[in-house]
C-alpha cells in the first residue's frame, strides 16, 4: 500500500474538522460548556447543534486518502486484504486504547466532582468490546466521546477494501473497482443513509466516504468534469428524496475537494503555498487531538467545578486553556503513541497474514 504524500488541501480539511469537533465537545459537557453558552449563546449554540457535522468532512477526506492508498490509479486491489485490515485496526485501536486509558484515569479523578460526566458503569466485557471496536454493535455505552467514529472508520475502510477485492473478478478492467464503489455510494445515499437504525454500520456512512474515494478516481479520468456533473446530479436527487444536512455537507466537501484536486493537478495550488507548513502542523496530530481532548476536558471541568469563585471570566479562560492544552498534548501523543502504533505489528512474523 503506497504512502500518500502531503496534500495541503486535505490537511486543511482535517485540521478544520478536528478543531470544530473539539469545540463542539467543549460547548457540550460540564461547567465549561455552560460558561460558553452564558457568554456567547449564539456561537455556542450553533457549535453545539452543528459542530458534530464536521465528522462528514473527516469521512470524505478519509475516503479520498484510502482510495489513493489502496488503488492509486483506479486499478484492482493488489495487497492482501487481511494484512490491510490488520494494519488499519492497529493504527486506529492502539492510540484509541491509550486515549481511553487516559479518559478512564481522568474519570477516576473527577468521580466525586462531576459524576454526571462519567459512564454509568464499566465492565470487562465493555472494555473488550471497545478494544475490538464493537461497542456500538454490541450495545455497550461508549466510554469516551468519538468512540463510535473510530469503529465506523475501521468498518468503512474494510468495506472499501472488500469492494475493491470483489471487483477483481468483475469485467471492466481497471474501472470495475471504482464502479463498484460508485454503486455502493449511491446505494448508501438513496437507501442505507435513510435508515437511522443502521447508524452503527458502515453502509449508513458510506455515502460520504465513497464520495471522497470517487473524487480521487475521477481526478484520473479524462472525462473528469462529466463524471463530477453526473455525481452532483445523483446527490441532488438523493437530497430531493429526503434532505439531510450531513449528506449535503459531505457533497459540498467532495465538490470542494474535487476543485482543489483539479487545481493541484493543473499545477495551480488551491491554497497559498505559504500555508502548507502550518496546515501540515495542525493536520498531522488531528487524530491525536480527536482522541485526547476529552480526558483534558474532564479534568479542566473538574477544576472549574471546584473553584472557589467560578466566574464567567474564569469559565471562558478554562475554555481557552482546555482547547490549547488538548492541542499541545496531542503533539507528544502523536509522536510517542500514534506514530509507533502505525509501525508496530505483533504478528509481523506470521507470513501467511501478510501474503498478497
Amino acid at each position: 500500500m503506497s504512502t500518500p504524500s502531503r496534500l495541503p488541501h486535505i490537511d486543511a480539511l482535517k485540521a478544520f474538522a478536528a478543531q470544530v469537533i473539539v469545540l463542539h465537545h467543549l460547548v457540550s459537557y460540564g461547567p465549561i460548556a455552560q460558561a460558553a453558552h452564558d457568554a456567547l449563546p449564539l456561537l455556542a449554540g450553533l457549535m453545539h447543534d452543528y459542530g458534530r457535522m464536521a465528522v462528514q468532512i473527516f469521512l470524505v477526506a478519509g475516503g479520498y486518502l484510502s482510495a489513493r492508498a489502496l488503488s492509486p490509479r483506479g486499478g484492482s486491489l493488489k495487497a492482501g486484504v487481511p494484512a490491510l485490515l490488520w494494519r488499519r485496526y492497529l493504527r486506529l485501536v492502539l492510540p484509541f486504547l491509550a486515549a481511553l486509558a487516559l479518559t478512564l484515569f481522568a474519570c477516576g479523578l473527577i468521580a466525586s466532582s462531576l459524576p454526571e460526566l462519567l459512564p454509568a458503569s464499566i465492565s470487562a466485557a465493555q472494555l473488550l468490546a471497545h478494544a475490538l471496536l464493537l461497542h456500538d454493535v454490541l450495545g455497550f455505552e461508549a466510554l469516551t466521546v468519538g468512540a463510535w467514529y473510530v469503529a465506523i472508520d475501521l468498518q468503512l475502510f474494510a468495506l472499501l477494501t472488500g469492494l475493491l477485492w470483489l471487483a477483481r473478478g468483475l469485467p471492466g478492467g481497471g474501472l470495475a473497482g471504482p464502479l463498484a464503489v460508485a454503486a455502493f455510494t449511491l446505494a448508501s445515499a438513496f437507501a442505507f443513509n435513510l435508515d437511522p437504525a443502521l447508524d452503527d454500520w458502515a453502509p449508513y456512512f458510506f455515502a460520504a466516504y465513497g464520495l471522497g474515494a470517487l473524487v480521487h478516481w475521477l481526478g484520473l479520468w479524462r472525462h473528469r468534469r462529466a463524471g463530477l456533473a453526473l455525481l452532483a446530479v445523483a446527490l441532488i436527487a438523493a437530497l430531493t428524496l429526503e434532505w439531510r444536512d450531513r449528506l449535503a455537507l459531505a457533497a459540498l466537501t467532495a465538490l470542494w475537494l474535487a476543485w482543489a484536486d483539479g487545481r493541484r493537478a493543473a499545477g495551480r495550488p488551491a491554497l497559498p503555498a505559504a500555508w502548507a507548513p502550518a496546515l501540515a502542523a495542525w493536520a498531522t496530530p488531528s487524530y491525536a487531538v480527536f482522541l485526547l481532548h476529552f480526558p483534558v476536558l474532564l479534568l479542566t471541568n473538574a477544576l472549574l467545578a471546584n473553584a472557589d469563585v467560578a466566574t464567567p471570566q474564569l469559565g471562558l479562560l478554562m475554555f481557552v486553556v482546555t482547547w490549547a492544552l488538548a492541542n499541545w498534548l496531542a503533539l507528544p501523543f502523536h509522536r510517542w503513541v500514534e506514530v509507533p502504533a502505525a509501525r508496530w505489528d505483533p504478528l509481523a512474523r506470521l507470513p501467511r497474514l501478510h501474503r498478497a
